[in-house]
């Protein structure tokens, strides 16, 4: 169970993790209620038309692509029958219904009841621990069941904040902490301390290879940008943006590396980016030439420890999260120490 520590010299509070619901959704948010009806009848104009090519005229606030996708889905009927066929030409007399559904972007930032593991919680922030799988914010392909649609079930005030409160982010199969403002004024001051690096994040990460020279490793200081041949991999690129890794040799064993990593930067993929780089791919991680190995299917990335200070109250406050069980196995094979306890190598 994650927990919050007392950092050095400090008696930051620290509450109990927890599995906590979010509010029950109010009725206007279920799926029925956001269907429209639309009907015609095919007159002598549109006889011989596309199908397609008529829905955008009679839903022309709608995308072709999206419109398509409801004809293949059987939300358009033509004399009571699903016409599946976007292509299929039209003929004078039909009558044609169309359930305009709403498109996944919209449903995007909709409360979802997700249960969230709570490490600490005040009217100002919110830490959670992440599981591995959940993405964190909405984009293509993961329209819902994001920790954003989370977000917005579980306080009121996360639909008037600016991606309801989120200031950093984690990778989808990346687990651990992350904090997120519950209020404006939070939002603000996290946003700041993170960009003024006074937010100090700690990963834990096994690599393919092993590390025999821990010290040519010790700061990874090397710009990130978009990969110029590949648009869904980040990569080190000269003229990208700054971006600065600190890594910490724990254990080798059998041809892997257990490694912890402070960020000072926060760049898409940045671990995984700059330890790949320097040829340590973390393990399970396919994008960037890693392999499933030591058990894991998922890439071997665990956001461990987070320090930072409360961003209203000022006070410090540290937290830490014990791995996931895959993690936590994994971690044992390379660093040792029994199976049940703790990990090696945090002291």
């Amino acid at each position: 169970m994650a927990h919050a520590i007392p950092p050095p010299e400090t008696d930051a509070c620290a509450e109990r993790s927890r599995e906590t619901g979010p509010a029950e959704l109010p009725d206007e948010l279920h799926d029925d209620e956001r269907i429209e009806i639309r009907e015609t009848s095919i007159d002598a104009a549109a006889h011989g038309q596309r199908l397609d090519r008529l829905l955008v005229a009679l839903a022309p606030e709608f995308s072709r692509t999206w419109l398509q996708q409801l004809v293949e889905q059987g939300a358009v009927q033509l004399d009571g029958q699903p016409a599946r066929q976007p292509s299929r030409k039209l003929k004078a007399g039909q009558r044609l219904r169309l359930e305009l559904r709403p498109t996944p972007q919209s449903q995007a930032f909709r409360p979802e009841a997700i249960a969230l593991s709570v490490v600490y919680e005040d009217e100002h922030l919110l830490v959670i621990d992440k599981p591995a799988g959940l993405v964190v914010h909405p984009a293509a392909g993961h329209w819902s069941g994001t920790l954003l649609n989370a977000l917005l079930a579980h306080h009121q005030g996360a639909s008037a904040l600016p991606r309801a409160g989120i200031v950093h982010r984690l990778d989808k199969d990346t687990s651990g902490l992350l904090v997120v403002g519950k209020t404006l004024e939070a939002v603000t001051a996290l946003t700041r301390a993170i960009a003024a690096r006074n937010v100090h994040r700690e990963y834990l990460a096994l690599v393919h290879g092993e590390i025999r020279q821990p010290q040519a490793l010790a700061t990874i200081d090397a710009p990130i940008a978009r990969d110029p041949r590949s648009r869904v991999r980040m990569a080190v690129v000269a003229g990208g943006r700054p971006a600065r890794t600190d890594v910490a040799l724990v254990a080798v064993r059998a041809g892997c590396s257990a490694v912890r990593c402070t960020l000072h930067t926060g760049r898409t993929h940045q671990i995984r980016v700059h330890l790949a780089f320097r040829g340590f791919p973390l393990v399970a991680d396919s994008l960037y030439g890693g392999h499933e190995a030591l058990g894991l299917r998922r890439q071997a990335l665990h956001a461990w420890r987070l320090c930072l200070d409360h961003p209203v109250l000022a006070r410090p406050l540290a937290f830490e999260a014990p791995a996931p069980d895959d993690f936590a196995q994994a971690w044992h094979s390379v660093a040792g120490g029994p199976r049940n306890g703790p990990l090696t190598g945090l002291q």
